[in-house]
């Protein structure tokens, strides 16, 4: 019988994705606002396909007049799907503790983006590995106030 594969992981990680997205909400970010002692913020994106609105925790740090985060996927091969959403409409949104922002995404180059990579990876380690660990060049992303 062939084994099928991430079904359940799947599906557990995404209600558990659910979970702090709405533990995050409720509390302002002060639950839910920290992961490995790095800031989260919820990026909310439009589905590519669907057209429906998705929210995923991630870290961040600030970055002029908004913030950048690192579309890692754990170093996966794959791009993660919020980039992807991201990267075919840059307008979304952020929540950070209680407060909404209105963005527009920036992929960092050059000299910017590894000034923006050093600073990510100061403030987790795994964002090296992560970049070991895949061919893909992982995007730096600047969210930028609309």
């Amino acid at each position: 019988m062939a084994k099928r594969s991430g079904g359940l992981g799947k599906a557990f990680a995404r209600g558990f994705l659910r979970t702090a997205v709405w533990v995050y909400r409720r509390s302002g970010g002060k639950v839910a606002g920290k992961l490995f002692g790095a800031p989260l913020l919820l990026l909310t994106t439009t589905g590519r396909r669907t057209g429906r609105s998705w929210t995923v925790p991630l870290m961040y740090q600030p970055a002029g007049d908004g913030w950048v985060i690192i579309a890692s996927n754990g170093g996966s091969p794959k791009h993660p799907a919020w980039w992807l959403n991201l990267r075919s409409q840059p307008d979304a949104s952020v929540q950070i503790g209680r407060e909404a922002y209105a963005i527009t995404a920036v992929v960092a180059a050059g000299g910017e983006r590894e000034q923006l990579w050093r600073r990510m990876a100061d403030m987790y380690k795994g964002y090296d590995g992560y970049a070991r660990k895949t061919t893909r060049t992982i995007p730096v992303i600047v969210l930028q106030r609309r």
